[in-house]
């Protein structure tokens, strides 16, 4: 049974054998989850890796940052290829690499060689972009949906799921055995990616815009290593702003490089269509909302009790924090798409948004009892899971099939810049919270930061409400 997609491609709606398909769902949801969960295996690791190599917790936090850089900076291109007829070599050859990036995790090999393998092993997140193309192109329209949803919702909620296991894994057996972790199960990926991966459909376009990826490249990575260098800010101001300035000026060529390619890395008039730009604002504020409460919770809960509050949780204790924010994610994400049968995917943005704002008014109210942010933590998780759920509704309404790869891939790296500002905003507001001679934050700037989240998702409602309200006019003029 065939069709013919949005842009004239013939697409095989059924492809495979029914027992193939229904491989393919699993599939494409584990592979999702995996390559989350591995990328976020730096961040409970710091400390044992700081130990481990002896190096400082400055460099030691590269093995997360290291793999959100090379995570965004793959994503568009891995989008590209992904809108090709060479998707399915793609992914394979991708996993190869996540793969090569956990082996080099686990060897007995220096602390350089152990960067390049969490490098390898972010480049892994470019994958997500392809498992909703897959699952656009091969599934049913109806069960296509809820598969992107929640393919959506796992990218999001696989840190919950590594966190608490690898630092269980470093606390028994050290770094190594929490990264073993890693290459077991990226190992699966691959296998499970070789025997359920469907071919691409023909008539696509092959090629790679070059130009346009270097010059993305080196401004996801200026903007990126920006957010992360909150020392950067506070110690040389002018040399910071300088380097935004040329960030911001790399972008707009990149803008400019796209818009003159008959064949674009990323499909900038696409992207200017008013409900794709508006969907993808809401995506860069909520995403600084959300990666700051989930900053907070953590770090607070992580806070000695000689700090005249937090709990002084140890690594692992502090990972099961994230089992309400992964499960509550997960019935979000499980729910919304019976929800958006009823109600308009823009505002299922806007409620999302409030979510998490009441969950910011939480842990603003109360915070003084562990169980206190274990629902503030469910409650994030709830709004995130939602608001993961409805994006891609929203950007694929004005998305051709063969675009799709593409389109979700440039909303990930607006999610991963999202995400970098929500923690730099954290750590920043904290920092200038803690007094001459303290080690940490007065208990009140937590309270701040609170009410600075909760005015950040407020301009996310107001956008999702502007985009439901320019939908509703669309539909009914």
């Amino acid at each position: 049974m065939t069709g013919q997609s949005g842009d004239g491609a013939t697409v095989k709606a059924f492809p495979a054998a029914r027992s193939e398909a229904r491989l393919l769902v699993p599939a494409l949801i584990f592979i999702a989850l995996v390559v989350a969960a591995v990328a976020s295996l730096g961040t409970p690791l710091i400390t044992s890796v700081a130990t481990s190599f002896h190096v400082s917790l400055g460099s030691a936090q590269w093995t997360l940052t290291v793999a959100l850089l090379s995570g965004a900076v793959a994503t568009p291109i891995l989008g590209r290829l992904g809108a090709s007829p060479h998707r399915r070599a793609t992914i394979l050859a991708t996993l190869t690499v996540v793969v090569a990036g956990s082996a080099l995790t686990v060897l007995p090999v220096p602390f350089a060689w152990l960067l390049a393998g969490r490098a390898a092993q972010g480049v892994g997140l470019g994958l997500t972009a392809l498992m909703m193309g897959v699952a656009r192109d091969h599934l049913p329209e109806d069960r296509s949906a809820a598969v992107i949803a929640l393919i959506s919702v796992v990218s999001i909620i696989g840190a919950g799921v590594g966190y608490p296991l690898a630092a269980l894994l470093a606390e028994l057996g050290g770094v190594r055995a929490a990264y073993g972790l890693g290459l077991v199960v990226t190992a699966t990926a691959l296998l499970t990616a070789w025997r359920s991966m469907p071919d691409a459909p023909e008539g696509r376009s092959t090629h790679v815009d070059v130009a346009g990826a270097v010059v993305l490249a080196a401004a996801l990575l200026m903007v990126l290593f920006l957010a992360g260098e909150r020392n950067l800010w506070s110690r040389h101001l002018v040399m910071a702003a300088g380097l935004a300035c040329v960030a911001a000026m790399l972008l707009c060529a990149w803008a400019v490089i796209e818009l003159r390619s008959t064949t674009p890395l990323v499909d900038v008039r696409a992207v200017r269509h008013p409900a794709v730009a508006g969907a993808n604002l809401a995506m860069f504020v909520g995403g600084i909302g959300m990666y700051l409460l989930l900053t907070l919770i953590t770090r607070y809960a992580q806070t000695p009790h000689g700090a005249g509050y937090g709990f002084g949780l140890t690594t692992f204790v502090a990972g099961l924090v994230f089992i309400p924010f992964s499960a509550l994610g997960f019935v979000a994400g499980k729910l919304t798409p019976r929800v958006r049968t009823r109600i308009a995917d823009p505002l299922l943005l806007a409620a999302s948004a409030v979510v998490v704002g009441g969950g910011f008014a939480l842990f603003a109210a109360a915070r003084s009892d562990l169980a206190e942010l274990f629902a503030a933590m469910g409650v994030l998780g709830f709004g995130v899971g939602g608001f993961s759920a409805a994006m891609p509704g929203v950007i694929l309404a004005a998305t051709p099939k063969s675009e799709t790869s593409s389109a979700m891939s440039f909303n990930y790296v607006v999610r991963s810049v999202g995400y970098s500002l929500g923690s730099a905003v954290g750590g920043l507001v904290l920092t200038a919270g803690t007094g001459s001679g303290h080690l940490f934050p007065d208990d009140s700037d937590y309270t701040t930061a609170s009410l600075v989240g909760i005015g950040i998702m407020a301009i996310t409602t107001l956008t999702s409400l502007a985009l439901a309200r320019r939908s509703s006019s669309e539909t009914n003029p």
